[in-house]
């Protein structure tokens, strides 16, 4: 998924566009009979064809160039990372077809698809659209949409020379979010392999300050929310679950955390809390690498607080590695500069990431049934260096540790 960079900054009593805190946070659990639901995030810039990416870098383009292009930037780096498939096209049914079926087989129950929504419309919505919605086996693997609501910004590649440009802001207009919301419950909640808790389809946001901003007011944003669940109930659902990403830890400059976001999440009303990568929640120790278990470490101790500080289920998440190079442009020097020139994870070997598979295990362990859900980063972040898709140095034996520690439905 694409970081951000944001001029909006939050106050330490909340929000700084003036919420007040003090709303009580609904609680709903997943419908679970116990096994955990694994959710795996999907970020879909792997077609070509897409509309702003053929203005924007040519015809063809997708991120499979930036995967390609990319070399090892230090002694020891393992680079370019080769797709076992092929540098395949999403948004080709038979192609997802393949990936529903190898995530299935080995327990992966969901993709949960970063889909991107501006004022002027969707984007990188073929993977999901044409691939995903089209593909004859989709009722193995069910799907959700986190709204990936953040700054669209130029790191395709990112130079050193050249602060990225921002392409496509992610704070939106009111009348946008009416037509986004209505948009995604006639083409997503209703079709039947999309994802529910409690009978609710799940509805996932990324950035709380950027939805925040675009209302002018926390008062404002709460009362779109709860009209996006009004309309849910009136299409004939029980209700809306809603997901919020939370993190703490900036990945570029001038970006910023939500201050007292447990107040934030009781406020807004948010039915559950997510992570999307580890690096949001600590940074990596050393450069130009760092290991995979000091970070594990530092993810699950915030991971063990934030069952409970929120009020309502922590979703929590194992993410299975972390290198950003691909998006740096390739002849610059390899510095610690910030997104994505920033450390690169080392140790993520299938085996260590089945031990953070087992050590999440037993943390769900502790919740009740109903609230047993794990998120991974990620179905196919290549160009993040996180991905469950098999490649020619370990095949699917990431994808065998999921299913070594929670076996299949």
């Amino acid at each position: 998924m694409m970081r951000w960079e944001s001029g909006i900054r939050l106050a330490a009593a909340g929000l700084v566009l003036g919420i007040s805190f003090g709303a009580e946070a609904r609680s709903q659990g997943s419908g679970d009979d116990g096994r955990p639901v694994i959710a795996a995030y999907y970020f879909p810039n792997y077609h070509a064809g897409d509309p702003r990416n053929e203005r924007d870098r040519g015809p063809g383009w997708s991120e499979w160039d930036l995967v390609k292009a990319a070399k090892p930037r230090f002694e020891g780096h393992a680079q370019p990372k080769v797709p076992a498939w092929g540098h395949t096209d999403e948004s080709d049914p038979k192609v997802m077809a393949q990936k529903i079926d190898a995530a299935a087989d080995h327990g992966v129950d969901a993709f949960i698809f970063d889909w991107y929504y501006y004022d002027d419309g969707p984007f990188l919505d073929r993977g999901l659209d044409r691939g995903y919605l089209r593909a004859a086996n989709n009722r193995r693997v069910k799907f959700a949409l986190m709204w990936a609501n953040h700054d669209w910004i130029d790191i395709f590649p990112r130079t050193l020379k050249h602060a990225p440009k921002l392409m496509y802001p992610g704070k939106i207009r009111p009348e946008t979010w009416d037509k986004l919301t209505d948009y995604v419950i006639e083409k997503y909640f209703r079709h039947p392999s999309h994802w529910k808790i409690d009978g609710r389809p799940y509805f996932s946001i990324y950035e709380l300050h950027t939805f925040a901003a675009s209302f002018g007011s926390g008062a404002a944003a709460k009362a779109a929310l709860e009209k996006f669940r009004d309309k849910t109930k009136a299409a004939g659902f029980p209700g809306l679950h809603l997901d919020i990403v939370m993190w703490g830890n900036p990945i570029l400059p001038g970006e910023t955390a939500v201050k007292k976001p447990a107040d934030a999440v009781r406020f807004m009303g948010f039915d559950s809390v997510g992570s999307y990568v580890w690096v949001h929640h600590s940074g990596i120790r050393g450069f130009p690498s760092g290991a995979y278990a000091d970070l594990q470490k530092a993810y699950f101790n915030y991971a063990r607080q934030a069952m409970t500080m929120y009020g309502v289920p922590y979703y929590p998440n194992v993410s299975m590695g972390w290198d950003a190079s691909p998006r740096t442009k390739q002849d610059d020097p390899f510095e610690n500069k910030g997104y994505p020139f920033m450390a690169v994870l080392t140790g993520n070997t299938p085996a260590a990431f089945e031990a953070a598979l087992r050590e999440a295990k037993a943390l769900l362990e502790t919740r009740p049934a109903a609230e047993r859900v794990l998120t991974v980063n990620s179905w196919n972040e290549w160009t993040e260096g996180s991905y469950l898709e098999p490649d020619t140095v370990n095949g699917t034996k990431y994808l065998e540790a999921i299913r070594s520690v929670f076996g299949t439905r």
